[in-house]
């Protein structure tokens, strides 16, 4: 995987930064820059070309897909412009839209990918059980008509933790080398305990997901 990586953060002139960022996915068509449609990594790397007067490449840990959000995404890039990391936060915000902020940014070794060099990943998949949906989650969750037995959905989620063979988890197209992946917690939480909080979330932390398998396993 290293021969992937660019080649600019091997130029001792080049600086290469982590930065951790959370955005509202809503409208978006996910992380990754595509033809057509506003992605985080374009809008990101669009900024980072007016910064350093050049094309610069941002690795993302992982991709998000359309109208999914991100808590702490990690993506990481190479600059040729002197700049402290707390002046680099300062400058990308102000010329991101509002719904897309880096929270936090580091000087980090020049091997450091954000893809290559991640441990482990989280998503959260949230899931509003009611009749009536909550017009405050409406972009944060799916709704789901009709009782939901959430003991069984628990029990289910506990069986997916270990290592195993996640091909029948992996949406059509997908390009991974191989379909076994490392489940290191998957748990579900309810707030079920009255009519008016309807939420169950699922979480779960892994070493790498195939395409669109959390959301087939959900």
């Amino acid at each position: 995987g290293h021969g992937r990586w660019s080649r600019e953060s091997c130029n001792p002139a080049m600086r290469n930064f982590k930065v951790v960022l959370a955005y509202d996915g809503t409208g978006l068509v996910g992380w990754q820059r595509q033809a057509a449609g506003t992605s985080v990594q374009g809008l990101l790397e669009d900024v980072l070309r007016d910064l350093d007067g050049r094309s610069v490449v941002v690795h993302g840990a992982g991709r998000t897909d359309a109208g999914a959000h991100a808590l702490g995404q990690v993506a990481s890039f190479a600059l040729e412009r002197a700049i402290t990391a707390d002046t680099l936060v300062r400058a990308i915000n102000a010329r991101l839209p509002d719904a897309i902020r880096v929270l936090d940014a580091a000087d980090v070794d020049a091997g450091f990918h954000a893809r290559f060099s991640a441990r482990a990943k989280t998503y959260r998949y949230r899931i509003w059980n009611g009749e009536v949906a909550n017009p405050f989650e409406r972009a944060y969750a799916w709704h789901v008509i009709g009782a939901l037995n959430v003991d069984a959905m628990r029990a289910a989620t506990r069986t997916l933790e270990g290592c195993h063979d996640f091909a029948a988890f992996q949406a059509s197209g997908g390009t991974a080398a191989t379909t076994e992946r490392e489940i290191y917690r998957s748990q579900i939480e309810s707030g079920q305990s009255n009519s008016l909080d309807r939420l169950i979330s699922y979480e779960v932390t892994g070493n790498g997901f195939l395409r669109h398998m959390v959301r087939t396993i959900v």
